[in-house]
């Protein structure tokens, strides 16, 4: 049954990713744009705003559909999809990317950016030209940076107030060794697992909480199956806007140009909407029910000494001009406020 079901997908796929007019004119054609989001959350709103941009942009001939929760597969299911050319386009965690290009692990280093503007100097600067050439070898084309924000704890089982309090809970994480890692470093049982799975298995208790930015929690409802929320701000997820390089190079390119600019103009209308729900989510998420925590300064330096570790294994594995290069990128943002 499970063989017969990927077969109807593999064909389904296959008959929507005809590739666009090489010819100088661009025809009719459908695009497939996959994510895990939730409908309703900044990414998917993202999503659907890329999709109008496209459709005024080509003149209504080019149809953009949307495929939120992971309805094509969860993230590592969509990179297969994309290299392999079954699928045209996703926007994931850009640390997810590590398990092709190594050096994206940096990116969920705990504690990494004190603010967006620092993230937006590295992704929009050389840094992320650096991670877009990785990832063109491993046959995806990078079009833009968007963003999931700084990720929040949450459980169902007591007040996260402090660094101790997380010793022994069940944490779902992101499919990266780091994020393993991390919450293991804090005491955590970490339990990494695609994002769709997860409210099911916090209202089983398969799990007791999970970590994700606030507007993520809320439209995905899991205040529904959890009752408090730390504010950590422990990582910062930049999205990364993917198309599959096999179906690109068949672009020519006015197709491209038109793929780009929607992009770009999308990202920066992603990002600020991600940034104004930020605190109206958390704002509903106590409305809703939930306990929220806010960590003093002190206590947040204690979870930096406990994931310190953490964070230097995997920046030394790293290429080391890109850690430099992505370091003064903050340090010169920190030096003008």
């Amino acid at each position: 049954m499970r063989k017969t079901l990927m077969a109807l997908m593999t064909g389904l796929m296959l008959a929507s990713v005809a590739p666009l007019s090489a010819s100088g004119e661009i025809r009719e054609q459908t695009i497939r744009f996959a994510s895990a989001g939730a409908e309703g959350s900044p990414l998917v709103i993202g999503q659907r705003k890329f999709a109008d941009i496209v459709k005024e942009k080509s003149g209504g001939k080019v149809d953009v559909k949307v495929f939120p929760a992971g309805m094509l597969g969860g993230d590592l299911q969509s990179v297969t999809a994309l290299q392999g050319g079954l699928l045209q386009m996703s926007v994931m965690n850009a640390g997810l990317m590590a398990s092709l290009a190594p050096d994206f692990a940096i990116l969920d280093l705990p504690f990494l950016f004190e603010s967006t503007k620092e993230a937006d100097a590295v992704m929009d600067g050389d840094v992320g030209k650096t991670f877009a050439k990785e990832l063109d070898d491993k046959n995806l084309v990078v079009l833009a940076y968007w963003e999931l924000g700084f990720r929040n704890l949450t459980n169902s089982r007591r007040p996260v107030e402090k660094v101790d309090d997380i010793e022994g809970l069940k944490i779902r994480v992101v499919q990266s060794p780091i994020y393993l890692e991390m919450f293991q470093a804090l005491g955590a049982n970490a339990v990494p697992m695609p994002f769709p799975e997860v409210y099911t298995a916090l209202e089983t208790g398969t799990v007791d909480g999970q970590e994700n930015p606030a507007p993520s929690i809320l439209t995905a409802k899991l205040n529904e199956v959890q009752k408090y929320i730390t504010l950590t701000r422990h990582t910062y997820n930049p999205m990364v806007l993917l198309f599959s390089k096999p179906l690109w190079e068949k672009l020519d390119q006015e197709e491209k140009d038109l793929l780009q600019a929607a992009a770009t103009e999308a990202a920066a209308f992603q990002r600020q909407l991600s940034r104004d729900a930020d605190q109206k989510a958390v704002d509903a998420l106590a409305a809703s029910g939930m306990t929220v925590t806010k960590l003093p300064p002190e206590e947040i330096a204690r979870f930096r000494e406990k994931t310190k570790p953490v964070a230097e294994k995997f920046a030394a594995s790293a290429n080391p001009d890109l850690v430099k290069a992505l370091n003064e990128a903050i340090e010169r943002v920190r030096a003008a406020n």
